[in-house]
């Protein structure tokens, strides 16, 4: 097997698997979600190295194909991947392949799937602030006759909301490609998953401000029980603008 020649996932898995200097073989994306793989899904693969250990696989680091993309990194550097970053959530709900470390490898993904309680409360403050801002900003422009901006502020909004929701259960937001899949699965507390998503899809379409002063007097529940009444109270007044009426 060289660099040059096209990999297949099984043979490439299997010659890792024979290299002591790999501790981890761990599978994101499509084919780690079930239902998920198309006939176009490639199979995202990370190879973990033990630390300062050599190996001839490093020369598959970047390798990326219709069929294969590799991650190849040292443990210190996997522990490290997407804490914070865009790659948490494949991480956390990536699937361990090869776990040399007696179940170190599943705990390290573990740890990526679940926020500490001040990580949490920090992002879930600021991605509130931010839904807010949007909501406003949409509510705004529909009040004063910006149709356009008033639809594309309430589509910025549903990206905050999220975030703040997930945030609140301690969780990496999933991409919007995984995000039906997630809640089908792994439902938020206290949210229907089936309305939250009816939800999420007409605000997005139509700038509905009556259908996002709905959700925002939700939000603004849980929000407040979660400890965030301070970020909402900032807004002042202009809370009576993002509230039912």
């Amino acid at each position: 097997m060289t660099a040059q020649q096209p990999l297949a996932y099984d043979a490439f898995v299997a010659t890792a698997a024979a290299d002591p200097a790999v501790v981890g073989l761990v599978l994101k994306g499509s084919r780690a979600h079930e239902g998920m793989t198309t006939e176009h899904s490639d199979h995202d693969l990370y190879v973990v190295l033990a630390e300062g250990a050599t190996t001839a696989l490093t020369r598959f680091a970047g390798h990326r194909t219709p069929e294969l993309d590799l991650v190849v990194l040292s443990l210190d550097a996997f522990r490290a991947a997407g804490m914070p970053g865009f790659e948490r959530y494949a991480l956390a709900r990536a699937r361990v392949v090869l776990d040399r470390l007696g179940g170190g490898i599943a705990r390290i993904l573990a740890a990526k799937a679940r926020l500490d309680a001040e990580e949490a409360f920090r992002e879930a403050g600021g991605w509130l602030d931010a839904y807010a801002n949007s909501l406003y900003r949409s509510v705004k422009n529909d009040r004063d006759g910006h149709p356009l901006a008033a639809r594309l502020d309430a589509a910025d909004s549903v990206r905050f909301l999220l975030e703040t929701l997930f945030a609140l259960d301690r969780r990496p937001r999933p991409y919007n490609k995984y995000l039906e899949w997630e809640l089908a699965r792994f439902p938020l507390p206290g949210w229907d998953t089936g309305t939250l998503l009816d939800a999420v899809q007409h605000i997005t379409a139509t700038g509905d401000v009556s259908a996002q002063r709905r959700l925002f007097a939700q939000v603004e529940t849980v929000a407040r029980r979660a400890g965030h009444g301070a970020v909402l109270d900032a807004w002042g007044e202009d809370l009576h603008l993002m509230r039912p009426r």
